[in-house]
């Protein structure tokens, strides 16, 4: 079996020929502190971190048996949008219905997305989205989108094809035609049951950039118990330099996928990215991304009824300006266990590439501000910074174990990250800031390899002393 395809084209392809279609069914595309889970039953829908805003949140509390809040969800219908691909564009079976039986809240602070089969074997189920489109990152900001999500658990769950995502705005008036030019972040999808989660760029024209209808995807990653409770699933949208901008995904506030605007042309992630965005939960049965995993032709005979994914909380966050931030609460900096290719953003002279596969952990031996800075050392690396003049600062880093390539991300009152390949001199990194004053706030966090995989640190700070 195969367990780690490209991430599947996820709804919207429509308008296409034939045999485009019917190659769709055959292909498939294919944050620091460690945190058990992203959510609880019932939990609130979690406050806006230092520097941002919530935008949108639903904490689904409605009485038991009931639907959605209308003004705020929409209902799809059927097996396709009018006018767009028959059965969503992917082969997946279910019809989506606006019934409470496949889309309820729970009376228990959870929205219920639950497939069902009658007696004659037809499947159906629930897709929704937000009416709202206008989900978008301003430039010079950033915008999150999280949802705390316990995936089904069916005791046969061959078929089962659950998924929290967003698509670009410019979708919804024309059916989905121009997918996939106007952007889709898949922040979640499993299939066959697995316990595991892919993260997903569409963008581009089809076999284009992105290499739809696969995408730019961090094939299928562990999720240890996704099944069995909630875990906060999560994307950024960072603006916060225009000429680099960035979409992360994260899980329980680890980073666990990156992708960079230099992977693609400018015209086409400004196409996918720089604009609003509606958010979608749907359960699907069957597909091409079910099919490609299995290797076979999905739901199986025997595949469970009933299973549903419940959703606790989601919300959407926003930052006007550079953050050092916070992602729903929690640390930006952590875990990054996804592929990470092209140059690291901004001003960078190398090329950052590698699978990431750990945390970077440790405690700090000083303070790390003041105008002779502190050092911070874990079984990874010792980093700091020191002051070597009025105006300016040096940023080191001294890896426990020889780096192929040390990066660093920086940001000076919040304002404008930068990111740069460091110098290595004799196995110490290190990169110099210009352009500070007294009491100038430098965050800064790492990017390095360490035999092979990736790494990124957690997020540090000094103060420029006089």
């Amino acid at each position: 079996m195969t367990t780690s395809p490209p991430s599947a084209a996820r709804r919207f392809v429509s308008g296409r020929p034939t045999a485009v279609l019917s190659a769709l069914l055959l292909l498939v595309t294919g944050i620091t502190g460690l945190v058990l889970s992203g959510g609880s039953a019932s939990a609130a829908v979690p406050g806006p971190a230092a520097g941002w805003t919530t935008v949108f949140s639903d904490d689904f509390n409605g009485a038991a048996g009931s639907g959605l809040n209308r003004s705020n969800w929409l209902y799809d219908i059927g097996t396709s949008y009018p006018g767009g691909a028959g059965n969503w564009g992917t082969g997946e079976i279910e019809t989506s219905t606006d019934s409470t039986q496949n889309v309820y809240q729970d009376g228990s602070g959870h929205m219920v997305i639950k497939p069902v089969k009658d007696a004659s074997g037809h499947w159906t189920s629930g897709r929704v989205e937000t009416q709202r489109t206008d989900f978008a990152a301003p430039a010079g900001g950033q915008l999150e989108i999280s949802a705390s999500i316990q995936q089904p658990n069916p005791q046969s769950g061959l078929g089962y094809w659950p998924a929290f995502w967003a698509m670009g705005a410019a979708a919804r008036p024309v059916s989905a035609t121009n997918w996939p030019s106007i952007g889709e972040i898949d922040i979640m999808e499993d299939v066959n049951a697995l316990s595991k989660h892919s993260t997903t760029f569409h963008c581009g024209q089809w076999a284009g950039e992105c290499h739809d209808p696969d995408g730019i995807t961090s094939d299928l990653q562990p999720c240890a118990g996704c099944q069995t409770g909630f875990h906060k699933y999560s994307a950024v949208i960072d603006r916060t330099n225009t000429s680099a901008e960035q979409l992360r995904f994260y899980l329980d506030g680890n980073l666990t996928y990156t992708v960079n605007e230099n992977q693609v042309s400018v015209a086409t992630w400004q196409a996918a990215v720089d604009h609003g965005f509606f958010a979608i939960f749907d359960v699907a049965i069957g597909g091409s991304y079910p099919n490609k995993v299995c290797g076979c032709t999905s739901p199986s005979a025997d595949i469970s009824s009933g299973a549903g994914m419940s959703v606790d909380w989601f919300a959407v966050y926003q930052t006007t300006g550079g953050s050092s931030g916070t992602v729903g609460g929690t640390n930006n900096g952590g875990t990054s266990s996804g592929t990470s290719s092209g140059t690291s953003s901004g001003t960078s002279s190398g090329t950052s590439s590698g699978s990431s596969s750990g945390t970077s952990s440790g405690t700090s031996s000083g303070s790390s501000a003041g105008s002779t800075g502190g050092s911070t050392t874990t079984p990874d690396y010792t980093a700091g910074v020191t002051s070597t003049s009025s105006t300016q600062a040096r940023i080191s880093f001294t890896p426990t174990t020889p780096a192929a390539y040390v990066d660093v991300h920086y940001l000076v009152n919040g304002a404008g990250q930068q990111n740069f390949r460091m110098t290595n001199s004799s196995g110490t990194w290190t990169q110099t800031v210009n352009g500070l004053s007294t009491g100038s706030v430098l965050t800064y966090w790492f990017t390095y390899e360490k035999n092979g995989p990736q790494y990124d640190s957690p997020h540090y700070t000094f103060t420029q002393g006089s």
